[in-house]
């Protein structure tokens, strides 16, 4: 039976948590934190607070201890997550531990375990993802960048699109074309390519929010070693499912969801509404946070049980859709309701009020107008947008759980 309310063992590593973030957060590292204006944090303060947390074991709450993780169960990661969003700390990039990590564990070589974990923990290593092609997104089994073998090496050359931090990333793992054949999911490699190799050029795009968090990436016969590949040539749709779950529903929304809307609701306190109370107490406003909050404790009833199936050995499997539809959607609930708290401030473009992931193409000096808040809300609105495309978008995911039910 799954039990909904923590043990006693589970209070004191609550507590154990809330004193260790207490203890090592810098008010940078909490401002990188609490003014993130997307789901990636600022750069250096998130390899600091990686530091930190590595340091004390914990950069990596879901690894194996033999592999340098925390080895917690599912619920001290869950405990972990809340309280970690409630303090204010900032996430580290999902792209190498979140990710990669799990894929080389479940995947890789001993020789890539030993070379590879312990660079990414430490931060050494930083990484970005290669999978989306201008022709191959959500329909990713089409891509097309070719990877010819060469003896002890593969020749990789295509474009690969959307890649966060590949302008900072030192390394990437990639999906490469190896093959054709019957079903477009064969032949797909999954590789690791050092970015620093000849022939790999990143170009970046700029976010409707004005930041440089997103790239492209050429690359013009880059040649990768084969001791590179994870898993086995033309197999690495295997190993790509195998992260996507991770991707999906690897970490559960509800409790930065939570501490969101929190935030939303003490904002709104300080708003005048349309009468002569607050905007929290405007009973539109009052009706659509209540919805929002049980739409929350919904998913957050639906990850607990995830977590319990998790806990006994089972693949997150079509929950990781399901979290990843339902969590990126609220995401993008509470982002229009910040907007609402924003008032007339949500109209100015204000990136200097936020801690961004990434350069900022277009700043406008030091000084905030407004609240805050209220300066982020347009920016977290525009970058959220994304939520429901990236890691395959909620279309897609809906046809992955429509195909399981037999619909």
């Amino acid at each position: 039976m799954m039990e909904l309310a923590w043990n006693e063992d589970e209070l004191r590593f609550r507590d154990e948590v809330r004193a260790f973030l207490d203890a090592n957060l810098t008010d940078e590292i909490r401002a990188a934190g609490l003014l993130m204006t997307s789901v990636y944090a600022d750069h250096e303060r998130s390899l600091e607070w990686q530091r930190i947390l590595h340091a004390r074991g914990w950069a990596a709450p879901a690894w194996p201890t033999e592999y340098g993780g925390a080895g917690w169960s599912v619920t001290q990661r869950y405990i972990f997550s809340r309280e970690r969003v409630a303090a204010g700390a900032p996430p580290v990039s999902p792209m190498g531990i979140q990710m990669c990590g799990p894929a080389i564990i479940g995947h890789g070589t001993p020789e890539q375990k030993a070379y590879f974990l312990p660079r990414m923990l430490s931060g050494e290593h930083f990484w970005c993802q290669g999978y989306s092609e201008p022709g191959a997104g959500s329909d990713l089994a089409s891509l097309q960048m070719r990877a010819e073998d060469d003896g002890d090496h593969l020749i990789c050359s295509g474009q690969k699109i959307w890649n966060t931090h590949a302008d900072i990333a030192n390394w990437g793992f990639f999906l490469v074309r190896t093959g054709k054949y019957d079903r477009p999911q064969k032949g797909i490699t999954f590789l690791l390519i050092d970015m620093a190799t000849p022939g790999v050029t990143v170009r970046p795009i700029i976010s409707p929010s004005g930041e440089h968090i997103q790239n492209e990436i050429f690359l013009d016969e880059v040649r990768v070693p084969k001791s590179n590949v994870v898993g086995t040539i033309d197999d690495g749709w295997t190993v790509a499912k195998y992260l996507l779950e991770f991707e999906r529903g690897g970490v559960a929304y509800a409790p930065e969801l939570q501490v969101r809307l929190d935030a939303i609701e003490a904002a709104a306190r300080q708003v005048p509404g349309d009468g002569t109370g607050t905007l929290r107490e405007d009973a539109a406003f009052s009706r659509r946070v209540a919805e929002a909050r049980i739409a929350i404790s919904e998913l957050e009833i639906y990850e607990f049980r995830a977590m319990s199936a998790e806990a006994e050995g089972k693949s997150p499997g079509a929950s990781a859709s399901i979290m990843k539809i339902r969590g990126t959607e609220l995401q993008q609930l509470l982002t229009e309701l910040g907007l609402i708290v924003a008032g007339r401030y949500g109209f100015a473009y204000q990136p200097q009020a936020g801690r961004p992931g990434g350069p900022v193409q277009f700043p406008h000096g030091d000084d905030v107008n407004g609240p805050d808040f209220a300066a982020i809300a347009p920016l977290r609105y525009l970058n959220e947008r994304a939520g429901t495309i990236y890691a395959g978008s909620n279309e897609i995911q809906r046809n992955i759980l429509a195909k399981l039910l037999g619909l």
